[in-house]
């Protein structure tokens, strides 16, 4: 049996294909939207397959989607899929020397771009030798000097509508790139059997995962319609199109909006009857409340059955708000990562008096990291999870060797949450290995901040900590020690700096300026005292 994400959506496809598949409503400045039934996104995603094979680009090699949320999104995809070409999510955050890293490390054969980030991707392509072939989404913008592109439009036209493509293999492999805890990005290699399984809970992520590939298109027959995920952060994050793969595997409708605009997003849950909206956090659901609030009040979210967060934890008090608003919905928070997909869900007591405790699936446990054998009950160690795990990172020997492991004949990975576990499962997770700071969702590492910093003629050393934000959950802050004699600058002068080297949620958000940076006689840096610092500074209004 072969579990293959391409060939599982076309069984869906063959079940239902004049069912409505995917909605696009905020199409770029013109208010239009977008609608596909599932026969109709099968044939876009063939004619771009048909397109890249044509172009050159093998079975294997890699392909970058550095867009924003659209149609074109999920229909290169599932094209990379159908062609057994290797998708790879690119940040569209990330400026020119984080692309040049990334088009690098991912041996890029190929990439489809939004027009806004011509610049961007005529600055760092040419720096990536294996970047052969580029398609462009949109028209370039006047008096912009983008890099050569054929257009999407022009490749979807001149691609088959029909499949006719060799068989695959549940072997075919697709690549997330995480921001993770360790430094600069890396790419999650997941068979897609695995991926299935372990992200997409076995077409079933509330249920029973299915026992063979052909069973999925039979409940797709048996179960009818009616449900509607709208997965609301960037697709470019695993988590939502994962989310929208998981409403495919239903047979179900997926609503996508270019960004996340709380209003607009209101607007949908009404207009499409959504039921299932998946977010990132305080960082989105607080902006939702202060919309239905004020401007959006009354209206009718009653459709609503559940709202899920990933990456970031809705607090108790935010969710109570809004669950006063939406009394029908579910609040689920939910754990994994790139590397392990879906772990477990938080559990009705978990919160401020007893932690983040979860209710984990049967393949998640905490482990020792030096013996990778099993804590006992209170005892603190490190989630991990078995069986359908990620192959490694791509091109990071060391770091693969780091993370997952072999015990008897089954894969684990070890994930960077320290945990303890009761003796009834319940995981309480404690907080990250490393010093990673999660700012809204997204994953930032200190030392990467640090050394932008540092190229400030006017910083002598520098650490980078959290500071605590009602939105974001944290927000980065900088400690800096300055060099003898020089003028102090100003927090939008480091921000300026910083802008030409990382993305904009790297960037810190509050400075405080120290006579010396306390480190170890070794020279390692002293997060706790940073953390410290930044908590003891307060800015005005706080």
């Amino acid at each position: 049996m072969e579990y293959n994400l391409a060939d599982l959506f076309e069984s869906v496809v063959d079940a239902v294909p004049e069912r409505e598949a995917l909605v696009y409503l905020d199409h770029p400045g013109t208010g239009a939207e977008r609608r596909l039934t599932y026969a109709e996104l099968d044939t876009a995603a063939n004619r771009l397959a048909h397109h890249l094979i044509e172009a050159g680009i093998a079975p294997g090699e890699h392909l970058g989607l550095h867009l924003y949320n659209g149609v074109e999104y999920l229909q290169t995809v599932l094209a990379c899929l159908k062609a057994r070409i290797v998708p790879v999510n690119v940040n569209y955050r990330y400026v020119e020397e984080e692309l040049i890293y990334l088009y690098r490390d991912a041996d890029l054969a190929a990439l489809v771009f939004d027009a806004e980030f011509d610049e961007r991707v005529a600055a760092a392509a040419p720096k990536a030798p294996g970047l052969r072939h580029l398609v462009r989404v949109g028209a370039p913008e006047a008096g912009v000097r983008g890099p050569e592109a054929v257009a999407f439009a022009d490749a979807e036209a001149a691609g088959s509508p029909e499949r006719g493509f060799p068989p695959r293999s549940a072997d075919d492999q697709f690549i997330i790139y995480t921001g993770g805890t360790t430094g600069m990005p890396k790419g999650v290699m997941w068979r897609q059997e695995d991926l299935f399984f372990s992200g997409l809970g076995g077409g079933a992520p509330t249920g029973e995962p299915v026992k063979a590939p052909q069973e999925l298109a039979e409940r797709v027959r048996a179960g009818g319609d009616g449900i509607t995920f709208f997965p609301t952060p960037p697709l470019m994050h695993g988590t939502s199109t994962l989310t929208a793969f998981i409403g495919f595997n239903f047979g179900q409708r997926v609503v996508v909006h270019r960004k996340f605009v709380p209003q607009e997003v209101l607007r949908t849950i009404e207009k499409e009857k959504v039921t299932s909206v998946s977010l990132v956090g305080d960082a989105m659901l607080r902006p939702l409340i202060d919309a239905l609030k004020g401007p959006l009040k009354g209206t009718d979210c009653s459709s609503l059955f559940s709202v899920s967060s990933s990456g970031a934890i809705m607090s108790d008090s935010v969710r109570a708000e809004f669950q006063e608003l939406v009394p029908t919905a579910m609040l689920l928070n939910n754990f994994g990562s790139s590397e392990s997909g879906f772990n477990g869900t938080a559990t009705a007591d978990s919160g401020p008096e007893k932690g983040f405790r979860l209710q984990v699936n049967s393949r998640t446990a905490v482990v020792d990291p030096a013996t990778y054998e099993p804590v006992a009950p209170g005892e603190p160690g490190r989630i991990a999870q078995r069986g359908h795990v990620p192959l490694g990172y791509y091109n990071d020997p060391g770091k693969t060797a780091e993370t997952f492991f072999r015990r008897g004949e089954e894969r684990w990975v070890l994930l960077g949450d320290m945990a303890t576990v009761d003796k009834d499962g319940i995981v309480t997770v404690l907080g990250r290995g490393s010093q990673c700071i999660n700012t809204g969702g997204e994953k930032v590492y200190p030392e990467e901040v640090e050394q932008a910093l540092k190229a400030h003629p006017d910083v002598y050393d520098v650490l980078v900590a959290a500071a605590p934000d009602d939105r974001w959950g944290n927000r980065v802050a900088a400690v800096v020690q300055l060099r003898e004699g020089a003028a102090e600058p100003t927090l939008d002068d480091l921000q300026a700096h910083c802008r030409t080297r990382l993305a904009g949620y790297k960037i810190p958000r509050r400075l405080v300026i120290t006579r010396r940076i306390q480190r170890s006689p070794s020279g390692k840096a002293d997060y706790r005292w940073a953390r410290s610092v930044v908590a003891s500074r307060h800015e005005p209004g706080e």
